[in-house]
């Protein structure tokens, strides 16, 4: 008698639960779609042109309405932070290069998906790297997502054979400077991006001039044709 209490208890308990999740899972999507229409309206009008009204508009309800699911434009930008840095670990985490790769060549390959990354979308750049919204603070919930990206590219440049602790640190700021001018200066170009292989072996002559020097004997083989 007492399992079949149990399982009468669990059946009646089951809609209210299937209720919860259920507006769980449209609240989730709600503001899954003012992010997207966030990134969408930053895109059109810059970062700090973002406006609740026109994000009302664009997801079809008042502004007023936008604050039951984001405190404040900044907890948006918050969320963009974090959605955007977990895509550059996504990209990141991806780069696979064939065994027995050089570390010269794995790093020039390395640098050229991190800046194709970057100039891909220029307002989730300036939203990652540069920091343009004044004021504007990522939540160490969003910070830590940063800090998985960073040691990212400290475990990938560590498989190259690089082990200059500030190496990682190095390589964003080489690299980001490359996607800063290309996006400034030469937008739709490839002033900057033909400097990507030059400024991979600059950088690995510095923190990994064993590294550096050492070529693959086919290339060895190639120069001296």
């Amino acid at each position: 008698m007492s399992g079949n209490s149990n399982a009468v208890r669990s059946a009646k308990a089951s809609p209210s639960r299937a209720g919860l999740d259920r507006r769980a899972a449209r609240r989730a999507s709600t503001r899954q779609e003012i992010v997207d229409a966030a990134w969408q309206l930053a895109r059109e009008h810059g970062l700090s042109g973002l406006s609740m009204r026109d994000l009302g508009d664009r997801v079809g309800m008042r502004a007023q309405s936008v604050y039951s699911y984001f405190a404040s434009k900044d907890e948006i930008y918050d969320a963009m932070f974090r959605e955007g840095y977990a895509a550059f670990v996504e990209r990141m985490d991806d780069y696979d290069p064939a065994p027995g790769t050089d570390a010269r060549t794995s790093l020039r390959l390395f640098a050229h998906r991190h800046f194709a990354f970057c100039t891909s979308d220029p307002v989730r750049f300036q939203l990652l790297f540069l920091r343009t919204i004044p004021g504007f603070e990522p939540s160490p919930e969003s910070y830590a997502v940063a800090v998985r990206a960073l040691a990212s590219i400290q475990t990938t440049m560590a498989r190259f054979g690089v082990t200059d602790p500030d190496a990682s640190d190095l390589a964003t700021a080489v690299f980001t400077g490359l996607t800063s001018q290309q996006i400034a200066n030469d937008p739709g170009g490839d002033r900057w991006e033909r400097l990507v292989d030059r400024a991979a072996d600059m950088l690995l002559a510095e923190v990994a001039p064993h590294l550096h020097d050492a070529r693959p004997e086919s290339n060895e083989d190639e120069e001296t044709r």
